[in-house]
């Protein structure tokens, strides 16, 4: 899952990484729920691999095999980083969080490390270097 913080956003960076081939879904509260449902079962399904979403499913879903959360852009409300984050590594699995963030973001990522206690680590330049 990759969180942005509006609908704008969320369709801009699907609509970009749909035509580079990437099965991506996208949902965000603007859709009718029937859509919204129809969109989290191509997910929940597996038939597309990345969903692209705003805080609409930051809480209530449950997806197992989510391992991977990016946010994309920090959370404008300080509450809703655990439970975005929270979507990955559900019942005792691993999970992970990428967090891209500007230079002007770097004291609200302080702030949220600091209010939940978190340790952070620098994505390395070199990718080999990961322990997946």
């Amino acid at each position: 899952v990759i969180f942005c913080n509006k609908r704008q956003k969320a369709e801009m960076l699907a609509e970009k990484m749909a035509a580079q081939g990437y099965p991506i879904t996208c949902l965000h509260g603007e859709l009718e729920k029937v859509e919204r449902a129809r969109r989290m079962e191509q997910f929940i399904s597996g038939s597309t691999r990345v969903m692209i979403a705003t805080d609409i499913i930051a809480r209530g879903i449950d997806v197992q095999q989510l391992s991977l959360v990016i946010n994309y852009e920090l959370p404008t409300n300080t509450e809703n980083y655990v439970h975005r984050i929270g979507r990955a590594g559900r019942y005792g699995r691993k999970g992970t969080t990428i967090n891209l963030r500007l230079p002007e973001e770097e004291a609200a990522m302080t702030d949220i490390s600091t209010l939940y206690g978190m340790s952070l680590e620098r994505f390395p330049e070199d990718t080999s270097k990961l322990a997946l």
